[in-house]
């Protein structure tokens, strides 16, 4: 309980107290005003008009100073909860001076007023709730009730969120031993006005008959809620858009950990826990650090927001980095330097959350964890460590230090034992990270460990995730430490730079593990068969280590790795590898996912690249540990078969000579495929159908979608329409099939009727018959990356129907529909189109990398169908908000664009056709 004067104004305002808030000279206006307006309604409704003037110039005060001095964290939350606390004051005594005069109150009539929670330890951001306890000693009498209720109409008409209970001593004692949040709220009390000795009695009541011996159940309480809370919330430290409050590394966790330290010692201070052994000077300053950045962060949420919302999202994030004066450096935006050091502040929360639960076990108040009680048996331990508390512990400090290397030997004892490596020996090794020097990173024993850490053991994650967080892999490998915390500004990316790094290593082993056979099965048979490990795990490590610069990062990444990957202690050959690797670690995700992989061009130009089976098994493995690493869901089935076909194509290539990738041989062997298929059809039907088509009919299609086509064309009139849709569960996609009279601009039709079903094309390809029919296969995700429902289908083929019916006009019809959200507008885009005439034998390849919405697609097609370009095939990567749609396309003679000035004349269209949408888009 903390008893003050609260008329007085604290030192610690963050302007001046005389512009946040005059109390006496609002009390004395309040005083003439009643001498005024004798009528109670009246009198409340003009002190209301007077408080809400007074409460805006003190916000106003308060921001602007918060403006000036953007950090200044800690003056301005005791800025907002004085303000609070002058409002308050100035309630009651309108209520009990006023409205409700006793001036010789009897002993049932006393009244304490308290503040509780967070407000009762005098934070307040400029949203938080007033939570208020209206402390009686016996029950509430009339005069007592019509205080609090002429009071609460007051702050109620102020517009202040109120949370407010009125009860006795007792009823405080009884709802705390039943209820942690209300114990917590009461943990925190602070006296406002009225009755001091009433409020003095609660204080002794609760740490005498509630407090006392209850600590380990409030803390086991506590706790328990702080892991519901984090599963809430994701789990993740890193989560793209935390919550300042809630999320792991948050202020609760700050909070807990002082409710914690407060019950145990009756502290009123976080700095305190020094003296008591808790913390150490430093430890206390990353916590001030912390607690003051995150309160920052959330003061200036709630004055950009003008509600009390904790969400960083996307689009607050770019405001609130502005606010806190972050700017754009280095190639970087202002947002990204603003939310790594969000996420370095969150992972210091992290590692003295971790500190503060040791010591607690080492007093006997915190339980060890469950397992650790029932499976725990005592390990075998290497000299100089020892096992406490269930957890890998140095037995001497001193001779532990007499030699560097082992500050990486522990981490390996960690992994070898399995146990938790002991927060004392975590303080022990941040403290010496000066003894990392190139002397010790070059010694061959340490390197011998750091390979080791990530080889032997089965499970490197864990010792890397800790390493990262303590600062070790940095002073091991400097190069990394840029990446550390380095959040990438996109809706692609889950993770920061150097989580995602650690969670592509933890797919890695998990393959090797035999955990991912079925959802990864090429991945898994190539590390069966047997790769060079030392490679793949360093260049797995070093693949995204140049991000953040403004140079690619592949390339400035593979110069990085040429310099690291000697000092990890690899021969010249693996180093030239992890280079060609962390050079073109994109390489197989772009070819898979931006060219059209039944090209034989691309499989050529691809193995061409590659060279060699090594680099290719390699490649892919790294290929699918990244994609997978990136986040939950963004590896599926879809990708899965583009990046497996591209594999077998190439191996098959390599090993069978790249003649092997020829047009002819296709087209033959697609034919034989088909009558096989249609064993039923006579030989005139048969005979038709295959000599109908042209040669890139048969190379770019699956023969399922032969026969679909096959059967669609048979006795199909020439204004008839045949649809058919299906779910292709090989490519978690729907297939959508037509077959119609060809004319001009097929494909955007096509594309602009898909778009107002909601349907997001992931693969697309048109051909003409030389009957003059068109078929076209679009392969079709709705909004969640997943084929269509089957109840959503019949929709989906009316809407088709009526629009290459001319019923429904796609360019009026999708502008309702094409619209970006408010929280995706801060990202920016650029577009980017290039034109390539050496990957394909027929088609110009055209790529559009830009914004994507829901209409561009159609945007683009469009544009070209009227710029008479002919399109074969298109086909669509999503990164996020990022899009990259690949067409490989000729123009009206059958010609690749190879002018200059017409692919000029093309690059501008397109670039007017996309601002237009994103015009209309955001209006």
């Amino acid at each position: 309980m903390i008893v003050q004067d609260v008329e007085a104004a604290p030192q610690t305002l963050i302007c001046d107290a005389a512009d946040i808030f005059d109390l006496p000279g609002t009390l004395t206006a309040i005083d003439a005003t009643a001498e005024a307006i004798p009528d109670p309604r009246d009198l409340r409704s003009a002190v209301v008009s007077l408080l809400t003037e007074r409460r805006k110039a003190g916000r106003d005060a308060i921001a602007a100073a918060l403006a000036d001095h953007p950090f200044a964290a800690h003056e301005a939350t005791r800025s907002y909860s004085w303000l609070t606390d002058c409002l308050v004051l100035a309630a009651y005594h309108t209520a009990t001076k006023h409205l409700h005069p006793r001036p010789n109150p009897t002993q049932s009539e006393r009244l304490a007023l308290l503040a509780v929670g967070g407000y009762g330890r005098g934070e307040m951001a400029p949203q938080s709730d007033v939570d208020l306890l209206f402390l009686t000693p016996y029950k509430i009498t009339g005069w007592a009730e019509s205080v609090i209720e002429s009071m609460l109409y007051i702050l109620w008409d102020l517009r202040l969120k109120v949370g407010h209970a009125s009860r006795t001593i007792r009823d405080c004692l009884r709802l705390g031993a039943e209820d942690f949040t209300i114990r917590t709220a009461l943990l925190e009390h602070r006296f406002i006005t009225g009755d001091a000795k009433l409020c003095a009695d609660l204080g002794h009541r609760l740490w005498r008959d509630l407090f006392r011996n209850s600590a380990r159940e409030f803390i086991e309480a506590k706790l328990e809620e702080r892991d519901q809370r984090h599963e809430k919330q994701g789990g993740q430290r890193y989560v793209v858009e935390p919550n300042v409050k809630e999320s792991k590394g948050g202020l609760r966790d700050l909070q807990s950990l002082f409710w914690i330290a407060k019950y145990l010692h009756r502290v009123q201070h976080v700095s305190e826990l020094v003296a008591l052994g808790m913390f150490t000077e430093e430890e206390f300053d990353r916590f001030a650090r912390a607690e003051n950045f995150l309160w920052a962060v959330r003061c200036h949420l709630h004055l950009a927001t003008g509600r009390p919302n904790d969400q960083l999202s996307f689009d607050l994030q770019v405001e609130v980095a502005s606010r806190m004066g972050f700017v754009d450096v280095g190639g970087r935006r202002a947002v990204e330097h603003f939310m790594q050091a969000y996420f370095r502040h969150a992972n210091a929360v992290g590692e003295l959350t971790r500190i503060f639960l040791t010591k607690l076990e080492a007093m006997h108040v915190k339980a060890e964890p469950i397992l650790q009680r029932i499976f725990g048996r005592r390990r075998k331990l290497k000299p100089g460590y020892v096992e406490v508390h269930g957890r890998l512990g140095i037995a001497d400090e001193a001779e532990f230090l007499s030699d560097r290397v082992n500050l990486l030997r522990l981490f390996e004892e960690g992994l070898r034992t399995g146990l938790l490596i002991h927060p004392d020996a975590m303080r022990l090794v941040t403290a010496n990270l000066h003894m990392f020097d190139n002397e010790m990173r070059d010694a061959p024993e340490a390197r011998k460990l750091f390979l080791g850490l990530l080889l032997k053991h089965g499970n490197p994650e864990r010792a890397l995730r800790r390493m990262n967080e303590l600062g070790v892999l940095s002073a091991f490998i400097p190069e990394f430490e840029p990446i550390v915390a380095m959040m990438q500004f996109n809706m692609y990316h889950h993770y920061t730079v150097d989580e995602h790094t650690i969670q592509c290593i933890s797919y890695l082993a998990r393959i090797e593990r035999g955990e991912l056979i079925e959802e990864l099965p090429v991945a898994s048979s190539i590390l069966k068969e047997g790769v060079n490990r030392r490679v793949l795990y360093v260049a797995l490590l070093l693949h995204d280590i140049g991000k953040g610069r403004p140079e690619d990062h592949s390339i400035l990444g593979a110069q990085i790795a040429r310099r690291v990957a000697p000092r990890l202690g690899l021969k010249p050959k693996e180093v030239d590898t992890v280079e060609w690797l962390v050079r073109y670690h994109l390489l197989m995700s772009d070819m898979a996912q931006k060219r059209d992989i039944a090209d034989p061009r691309t499989v050529r130009d691809f193995a061409k690249l590659v060279q060699t089976r090594e680099r290719l098994d390699l490649l892919c493995v790294l290929t699918v540990c990244d994609i997978n690493g990136v986040g939950p869901g963004t590896w599926n089935n879809w990708k899965a078969s583009l990046i497996r076909a591209l594999y077998r194509q190439t191996r098959r290539a390599m090993e069978g000579g790249l003649e092997a990738l020829n047009r002819e041989q296709r087209g033959s062997e697609a034919k034989r495929n088909l009558r096989q298929a249609l064993p039923d059809w006579d030989s005139r039907d048969i005979k038709l159908e295959t000599t109908r088509h042209y040669p890139a009919y048969w190379q770019g299609l699956h023969v399922t979608a032969h026969v679909v086509f096959a059967r669609l064309l048979r006795d199909l009139g020439e204004n008839e329409i045949a649809i058919d849709l299906a779910v292709d569960k090989d490519r978690d996609a729907t297939r959508a099939c037509f077959a119609l009279a060809d004319h001009p601009g097929i494909f955007s039709r096509l594309a602009g009727a898909l778009a107002l079903v909601g349907a997001n094309v992931v693969d697309a390809r048109t051909y003409t018959s030389k009957d003059g029919f068109a078929t076209a296969a679009f392969w079709i995700q709705d909004a969640d990356g997943h084929p269509f429902e089957a109840d959503r289908l019949p929709r989906l083929r009316q809407m088709i129907d009526k629009t290459l019916r001319g019923e429904v006009i796609p360019r009026e019809a999708i502008k309702s529909r094409d619209k970006i959200k408010k929280r995706e507008r801060a990202f920016r885009v650029p577009t980017h189109i290039t034109f390539d005439n050496d990957g394909s034998e027929i088609y110009t390849i055209i790529e559009v990398d830009t914004r994507d919405r829901p209409g561009l697609l159609y945007d683009l097609t469009r544009t070209l169908a009227a710029l008479n370009v002919y399109i074969n095939s298109a086909v669509i990567a999503t990164y996020g908000e990022q899009v990259v749609d690949t067409f490989y396309v000729k123009d009206m003679f059958g010609l690749k664009f190879h002018s200059e000035a017409k692919q000029r004349s093309l690059d501008r269209k397109l670039r007017e056709a996309i601002s237009a949408g994103v015009e209309r888009a955001e209006s």
